[in-house]
């Protein structure tokens, strides 16, 4: 090596050692103060400030105690990700909004973002927002009774939201990604009460963008009790190429979940619906609903019943059978291709279709360990057990069993394991409580 070269090679050499730049932790606590450092032992005393000051690597720990919103601007990078974390063993909630937005989190282009562990309750729109951003990830966070959305996202592609309650929203829905947002992850979701849809994902073609939301993952779900204002458990405007699995929704005034484009780019379609639990409400719908186009959509494994005195599994509109495949479902005597007008039962629906061979009609009572008690796991005796088809992209069920257990994959939500009573008890525990 020439001496010329010597400096050259050190420097290189000390940005591999050097630490982070700019990386940083920060605290806020209640009785902090916003002129101190952000320091553990000299906290600041809100959230705003810290939005204000942070930058790429930045980690800021809140503790437990009631603040105002955040309105944030400020991205990390793939390396360097911005984090708000609630500080450990504590529940920071936010009761007022932040002073730009009628939300609790306001996330406006800024990317590399997550924020978790926040309770925030009764904001005038939006618990949590997240606009014109990529690879936001929004874990572990309580929404409840906000005005409009418990979750919102537009825009934004790759976005986590993982591990949330999002409940009674007044207005629409618990978790709402729109615009064209895509690649979307939507798991371990507690989603219940909200007027409108639990999930939905709406291309918005009318807002800009190409008005499709595609590869989305909605996956390992719990949704109930929502729809009274319309909206299904899981509704797709323009939703394509994505799939849904290991979803359990039950008590919906709707629908389970429905596939229709009005405000989307393009029909929803290319998706694939599989190992789903679905059960409708008296008032409800159907259990999945097809509409506009909606082509090229597989169904397999999936329970879909319905309490309503005469709709019930499926509602699929002419123009949604072009490519339609479905088998190996748990389902009622009732199909529609007419909205409801008539009713095919599942052997007219194979003779006028070919599809669903394997299918079979069952009831909650022959299904469940305790449908009466919200206990939606198989029972010991249940038809699903072993009568599904193997899917390569249904890996494991909604509690993280793997499939199979036994010697074909189980029908619905969830795996039997050895020890009956299907899936795992301990994890199962107070999921319904």
């Amino acid at each position: 090596m020439s001496r010329a070269h010597a400096p050259l090679c050190a420097l290189s050499l000390w940005l591999f050692l050097a630490p982070l730049a700019g990386a940083a932790d920060y605290f806020v606590a209640t009785d902090g103060n916003d002129g101190n450092p952000g320091s553990e032992s000299q906290p600041w005393k809100t959230l705003q400030h810290a939005a204000d000051t942070v930058g790429p690597g930045d980690t800021v720990s809140v503790h437990g105690g009631n603040y105002a919103g955040a309105y944030l601007e400020t991205s990390g990078t793939s390396s360097q990700p911005i984090v708000f974390q609630a500080f450990a063993g504590e529940t920071p909630s936010i009761t007022a909004d932040n002073s730009r937005t009628p939300d609790g989190f306001n996330l406006e282009g800024a990317s590399w973002v997550t924020v978790q562990g926040f309770t925030i309750d009764g904001r005038s729109r939006a618990g949590i927002r997240a606009v014109t951003c990529e690879h936001v990830t929004l874990r572990d966070n309580h929404a409840d009774g906000n005005g409009t959305w418990g979750i919102f996202t537009g825009f934004c592609d790759d976005v986590l939201i993982e591990d949330n309650v999002t409940a009674n929203s007044g207005d629409q829905h618990g978790i709402y990604v729109s615009n064209s947002g895509d690649r979307p992850v939507i798991r371990g979701n507690t989603v219940y009460g909200n007027n409108e849809a639990g999930i939905h994902m709406n291309g918005d073609g009318s807002e800009g963008g190409d008005g499709i939301i595609s590869n989305a993952v909605v996956e390992d779900n719990v949704i109930y009790d929502n729809g009274a204002g319309g909206g299904s458990g899981i509704n797709c405007d323009g939703v394509q190429d994505s799939i849904i699995r290991n979803n359990l929704i039950y008590d919906e005034h709707a629908s389970g979940i429905s596939l229709y484009q009005i405000d989307g780019g393009g029909p929803s379609s290319g998706n694939l619906i599989a190992n789903n639990t679905v059960l409708v409400a008296s008032n409800g719908r159907w259990a999945l609903n097809l509409q506009d186009g909606a082509v090229d959509n597989a169904v397999y494994n999936n329970i879909l019943l319905n309490a309503h005195s005469f709709r019930g599994t499926l509602d699929i509109s002419p123009d949604s059978l072009s490519g339609y495949t479905s088998d190996y479902n748990a389902v009622m005597d009732r199909f529609t291709t007419d909205g409801g007008d008539s009713v095919m039962t599942l052997a007219d629906w194979r003779q006028e279709t070919g599809q669903d061979a394997h299918s079979f009609v069952s009831t909650p009572g022959a299904l469940f360990v305790d449908a009466d008690g919200e206990d939606y796991r198989l029972s010991a005796t249940s038809p699903a057990l072993d009568a599904g088809r193997t899917l390569p992209d249904v890996p494991t069920d909604l509690l993280g069993v793997a499939r199979p257990q036994g010697p074909a994959f189980d029908i619905g939500a969830y795996e039997l394991t050895a020890g009956g009573g299907g899936g795992n008890d301990d994890i199962f525990s107070g999921q319904f409580d």
